[in-house]
């Protein structure tokens, strides 16, 4: 389990208010030994299903798992391939199995210690399970701890389609420590920086500014520099799902700037080829050429964000894919309406907005374009 580093900074605590299902997300460094006392201090807890993955098993089960038992938790662990492919009916179905044959009741909770694959795949288990168990998350990736572990929003793959079968269903509570990022890959840390660079685009310009003066820092994983972007990512997150839980106003699509084209990839990819950052990098990028020749966005703010995801070691170019599939990937995105290409467009650092009816022909031309020469 990970200690507390020298250059620690004083733990902040980010409010996400939702009325009767507000929550707190706990950041600190070194503080995931505590996690026992933290669960057990939001609600009375006898029997928690821990889920996790394969990379993630190898270094936090076992201390989580301890951590619980110490608070005389009963704890059943579940772990799972790590991967994508991991996001699926047959993956679901072995997980609600599994928990049925050890006792799973109305009172147990679901714990989810892992990245973005792990708290959509864990968060849909406790919605569907007995018609819906309380979950924490512990996310173990940066982008868990920035984007998919805050909001709520949960579910499974289906072949065709990322994110497909799904629900709404907040966590009671999220921790994030800082020092689980030292066990990180450097591909999957780099991917989470992708969805940072999100944020600093559709709600922050002064935010993408800090990003573009703190490069070497944030490539160092330096504890200060972490959480100041992860508290940032949280608290701007926390606003969105603030003012839109379920997306019935739009405003929440915002979140999904670059997403059309990234779950695509992803898609026509195939699951995994692309890490969900990586795709979100290419994505932002085809995203705000589209801006430039629907006319309201600026060639030099696509070069700055160009210049930033480069400098951050992002993938920036578009891979040479079936464009048909491509096509058929955004067509079943979950923005269109009515059969309607809809996309997250930039106006500016800083400010974005969802664009309906965009024809299919202007958005192939922004992935084609995105070809490296």
């Amino acid at each position: 389990m990970p200690t507390s580093n020298p250059r620690q900074v004083p733990p902040q605590t980010v409010h996400v208010p939702l009325a009767e299902r507000s929550y707190d997300i706990s950041i600190g460094t070194g503080n995931l030994a505590q996690v026992g006392k933290w669960i057990t201090s939001l609600r009375s807890v006898t029997h928690a299903v821990l889920i996790s993955d394969t990379n993630v098993a190898a270094h936090y089960e076992k201390p989580v798992h301890q951590a619980l038992e110490a608070e005389g938790i009963r704890v059943t662990s579940l772990v799972v391939p790590a991967g994508e492919p991991s996001k699926s009916v047959a993956t679901a179905q072995k997980l609600w199995e599994a928990a049925l044959e050890d006792r799973v009741d109305r009172k147990s909770i679901v714990v989810a210690l892992g990245g973005g694959v792990i708290g959509d795949l864990a968060g849909f288990i406790a919605a569907t399970m007995t018609r819906g168990l309380d979950f924490f998350q512990i996310p173990t990736t940066l982008l868990a701890q920035v984007d998919s572990s805050v909001g709520g929003k949960v579910g499974i793959n289906l072949p065709a389609a990322k994110n497909i079968v799904g629900c709404f269903w907040q966590p009671k509570g999220v921790l994030i420590d800082t020092a689980v990022l030292e066990t990180l890959p450097r591909r999957e840390y780099l991917s989470g920086l992708a969805e940072v660079v999100k944020y600093g685009v559709i709600l922050d310009e002064p935010f993408f500014d800090y990003l573009e003066a703190n490069v070497q820092p944030l490539l160092d994983r330096e504890p200060a520099a972490l959480q100041k972007i992860i508290a940032r990512s949280c608290e701007l997150k926390a606003q969105v799902v603030a003012e839109d839980e379920r997306e019935t106003t739009g405003l929440r699509a915002i979140l999904n700037y670059g997403h059309t084209y990234c779950h695509a990839l992803e898609t026509v990819a195939g699951y995994g080829e692309f890490l969900h950052g990586e795709a979100v990098s290419v994505g932002m990028l085809c995203a705000s050429r589209l801006g430039e020749k629907l006319g309201v966005f600026h060639a030099p703010s696509t070069q700055r964000q160009h210049a930033l995801l480069s400098a951050l070691s992002l993938p920036v170019d578009t891979p040479q894919l079936d464009e048909a599939a491509i096509l058929a990937a955004m067509q079943r995105d979950k923005k269109v309406e009515h059969g309607k290409l809809r996309f997250i467009v930039p106006l500016k650092i800083g400010k974005v907005e969802l664009m309906a009816d965009i024809d299919s022909e202007v958005a192939m031309s922004a992935w084609r374009e995105g070809h490296s020469a």
